[in-house]
Parts: structure tokens; sequence; C-alpha cells
């Protein structure tokens, strides 16, 4: 978890330097060294949300897989069955 965390956070950062990159700005101006949280701070909101819907989206496809596996299983039985009374 911690890594989407962090890469997203990273990923701020970077967008923020890339902002003040095109808008030819000093990097570390004194007046805007707060933007670097925020920007950091969004990022790795980001990257805490999508974590959570990773593991939602997961634990759905985990469950629709029990349940084929379960349904390939009854039918394999039922076939086995139809072929043993013919």
């Amino acid at each position: 978890m911690v890594h989407k965390v962090l890469f997203w956070g990273g990923f701020g950062l970077a967008v923020r330097a890339w902002q003040l990159g095109l808008e030819m700005r000093p990097f570390f101006n004194k007046e805007s060294l707060w933007a670097y949280p925020v920007f950091g701070g969004v990022g790795a909101s980001f990257g805490y949300w999508l974590q959570g819907v990773d593991q939602r989206q997961q634990k759905i496809l985990g469950a629709r897989r029990q349940a084929l596996l379960e349904k390939r299983a009854r039918r394999a039985e039922r076939e086995a069955a139809e072929a043993e009374a013919l």
C-alpha cells in the first residue's frame, strides 16, 4: 500500500516542479515553498484512494472467480453423472 502513496506523492511534487518550470519561476522561492507539501499531499491522497479502489476490485474479482470455479465444478459433476447414467 505504501508504494502507491509514495509514488503518487512524488508525482504530485513532480507536477509542482513541472508547473514552475513551465512558468520559468525559481523552484525554491521562499513565498511558494508551502505549495510543495500541498501538491505532495494531494498526490498521496490520490494514491491512498486508488489503493482502496484496487483492494475493493480485487475482492470483487476474487469472489467472482470463486463463484465461477464452483460453477465449473458443479457442471463437471453433472456431466460426469450424465455420462455415467448413459
